[in-house]
């Protein structure tokens, strides 16, 4: 007898919170039908989280708008919460909805203990849906792995940067940053 898996659509997912079924200070996120839960975030993960948003935000103004550990709707199954999601500027700043896919110019994800959610299922999920634009920054290593080219099977495109180079999103060139910029200062 085959076994089927009844995957969670992003509408079950909000009738489950909206019902309490996660517990107030779990944080759950759901991609590609199923929970995940979300790692702690350590001293270095958060650093580089505050520093990548300080960074991007005086360069980039009110170009776009930088989202911190919210929600973005990829499809009907996924809706991560990436560490940073920059989107296009909305008027209603998305209060009557999470950007989607096509509104999202670049996602950046702080990976300490996630780096293989990061770069496997989630990098999968995020070309999938057509995000151009996918960096991982590796606070452990201290390195950013950059994911460009999407498509249904995944990135095409995989490169990684150390701690000396620079890089700018792709729809915003003029926007460039070390990966050392990024990351907490070394002891």
């Amino acid at each position: 007898m085959a076994v089927t898996v009844r995957l969670l659509t992003v509408h079950d997912y909000h009738r489950m919170a909206e019902a309490g079924i996660f517990h107030p200070e779990e944080r759950v996120e759901l991609l590609a039908g199923q929970l995940i839960q979300m790692a702690a975030k350590g001293t270095a993960h958060s650093v580089a989280n505050t520093r990548t948003r300080r960074l991007i935000e005086d360069r980039l103004g009110d170009r776009a708008l930088i989202r911190v550990q919210e929600p973005i709707q990829l499809d009907g199954y996924s809706e991560p919460e990436p560490d940073i999601a920059i989107v296009i500027t909305c008027p209603l700043e998305y209060t009557d909805h999470h950007p989607v896919a096509a509104e999202v110019l670049l996602i950046i994800e702080i990976a300490d203990s996630s780096f293989r959610l990061d770069c496997g299922v989630k990098a999968t999920a995020y070309a999938k849906s057509g995000i151009a634009d996918y960096w991982v920054l590796d606070v452990r290593d201290r390195k950013l792995h950059v994911f460009r080219s999407p498509n249904a099977e995944g990135y095409q495109s995989e490169w990684v940067l150390a701690e000396a180079m620079t890089i700018a999103p792709l729809a915003f060139p003029d926007c460039v940053v070390s990966v050392g910029e990024m990351l907490q200062p070394a002891m």
